[in-house]
């Protein structure tokens, strides 16, 4: 089965009920396999153009290389998967640009944007992060996050200075340690799951996290996984329900078959055409 038949992807975002402008952006490709989220942050207007700066660059770049080499080849340079290389790199080409631009336009400085983007390949999902846009993962009754905050939050959980419980309440929520466009390099962490056929996968804003509790997303996506519009919009009506703080915005992926790379003469016959 190809990428395209192999995932279906919605998404939806939302400026919640007190921000007067939507921050956000999202942007998919199911005929790559590819999905991004950014969450901007800056002065007037600045974050969104921060976020849509990184799902641009993100989008373009990713599909320009995948019409010519596939995700699953090996880099020649770092023997990694090509699309781990590929997510890495133009995480920060996005900080780069966003960087750029608010060091030349001073209506941008201080602009930045967190990062989630997924890469579907070869029964794999490679996943790059920064800061707290998250994604998580149902798989059967399972529902739990699969990337970990860049934040003072999660750094004080991690040393055991706050509890996850008490974490709910805290008001350093916002507070980020790493952003694409702050400074002029960035990191992006980077991970590589196996993808079982029936597994759904949520990329989400802090909009949705902070407003709805893990739990309730995820007994909502098991309840709702036959429809996944349905889903999307029913979580983010939980988000404004419960006050609607920040804008909120998700991508839904369901992984309905296998897709495998071809191999062997299959995989030399489609060359052809890739070249």
């Amino acid at each position: 089965m190809n990428i395209l038949q192999a995932l279906e992807i919605v998404s939806q975002t939302h400026p919640g009920m007190v921000r007067a402008h939507n921050e956000d952006s999202v942007v998919y490709d199911a005929s790559c396999g590819l999905v991004v989220l950014a969450d901007g942050m800056g002065g007037y207007k600045a974050g969104e153009v921060a976020s849509g700066i990184t799902v641009s660059v993100m989008a373009t770049e990713i599909r320009d290389a995948l019409q010519h080499h596939r995700a699953a080849d090996s880099d020649a340079g770092s023997g990694e998967d090509l699309g781990v290389v590929l997510l890495r790199d133009n995480v920060q080409k996005a900080n780069a640009s966003i960087y750029h631009a608010a060091q030349s336009q001073p209506q941008y400085a201080g602009m930045g944007t967190t990062v989630v983007a997924g890469l579907f390949y070869d029964n794999r999902l490679a996943v790059a992060h920064v800061g707290d846009s998250r994604m998580y993962r149902l798989r059967g009754e399972t529902f739990e996050p699969i990337t970990r905050d860049h934040s003072l939050l999660q750094e004080q959980i991690d040393s055991g200075m706050i509890s996850v419980a008490d974490a709910r309440l805290s008001r350093n929520k916002n507070l980020v340690t790493r952003a694409v466009g702050i400074d002029p390099e960035v990191k992006a962490e980077v991970h590589v799951h196996q993808v079982q056929v029936g597994d759904i996968y949520l990329l989400c804003s802090d909009g949705l996290n902070d407003m709805v509790e893990d739990d309730d997303i995820g007994s909502t996506l098991q309840m709702l996984q036959s429809n996944l519009p349905l889903a999307a919009s029913q979580l983010i009506q939980m988000a404004n329900d419960n006050g609607g703080r920040d804008n909120v915005s998700l991508i839904l992926i369901k992984v309905k078959g296998k897709f495998a790379v071809p191999s062997g003469w299959l995989a030399k016959f489609m060359a052809l055409f890739r070249n």
